[in-house]
């Protein structure tokens, strides 16, 4: 037979939190045994009106308030699950059960309902802007740690290429330091050797003596050839060589000393090996 429904409207019932409540809905069945119908019940349409009402009574009380407005589908299938065993010996089946309207009794109770939906609904923004605020904190704290931790990697990075200039500094002082002192025993060898083959320590002391004396004449000669209008009184006698007679001799002495290393070195080059002697028999 086809599909018929009845009307469920203005009923009252209480939730499971005791919440005073007004509902309506829909039940559709379909007759399924026209003979159990007709003869295992006696106006079978008001029989089914009865057992849906008191079904809607009986299942909603056993959602809270917030569960019914929340999730009606489960309520509907709760209700057609209930219904339908009843009815089903009646040879009626129940297809489906829609809830129409549910809503507060009252306008006080649901003027309650308001405000402790509202009392929820800023409890939920305050958890919210609670957590937002701990996560705000938590990326400050995180953004500190990183710029702690990258100015102090920038300070570590910068003093390590400090150590690095400086003992590179110092190598480099060392090795220049180690070659002039290699190249000044070089001119002290050369101009001891100058005075003998065979330089004693007194000589090589002697070469060492008219070492600075060269050093001396030619920071005086720099000084006289600059271009400045200053002028200099030496408090000693160190810094002019001791007087002008010895600047003098010095001078005299440093190129006498450069012509005997040419002359000795031009006669080494120009004198023949002399051959060594036979000696002739009976001598």
């Amino acid at each position: 037979m086809r599909e018929t429904s009845v009307n469920i409207s203005d009923l009252s019932g209480f939730t499971a939190d005791n919440t005073p409540v007004t509902l309506s809905g829909s039940l559709f069945f379909r007759v399924t045994n026209s003979y159990d119908a007709c003869f295992r019940v006696s106006q079978f349409q008001q029989n089914i009106r009865n057992i849906g009402t008191s079904a809607m009574r009986s299942v909603v009380g056993h959602f809270s308030y917030d569960e019914v407005i929340g999730d009606r589908n489960k309520i509907n299938q709760r209700l057609h699950d209930v219904i339908g065993s009843s009815i089903e010996k009646w040879g009626v089946e129940c297809t489906k059960f829609e809830i129409q309207t549910f809503k507060p009794s009252n306008r006080d109770v649901e003027r309650q309902l308001e405000l402790q939906m509202e009392a929820e609904r800023n409890r939920r923004k305050q958890i919210l802007d609670t957590q937002a605020a701990v996560n705000v904190a938590e990326g400050n704290k995180q953004r500190a740690i990183l710029e702690s931790e990258g100015e102090l990697q920038s300070q570590l990075n910068h003093a390590e290429g400090t150590k690095r200039r400086l003992i590179l500094e110092s190598e480099g002082q060392l090795e220049s330091g180690s070659n002039d002192a290699k190249a000044i025993a070089r001119q002290i060898h050369l101009v001891a050797s100058a005075l003998s083959s065979n330089p004693s320590d007194q000589e090589r002391s002697l070469a060492l003596q008219a070492l600075l004396e060269f050093k001396r004449l030619d920071q005086l000669r720099a000084i006289a050839n600059g271009k400045g209008n200053n002028t200099y009184f030496f408090g000693d006698a160190k810094g002019t060589g001791r007087d002008a007679y010895e600047v003098d001799n010095v001078e005299k002495w440093k190129r006498t000393l450069r012509q005997e290393q040419k002359m000795g070195a031009t006669v080494a080059a120009a004198t023949p090996t002399s051959p060594t002697p036979t000696q002739l028999p009976g001598a």
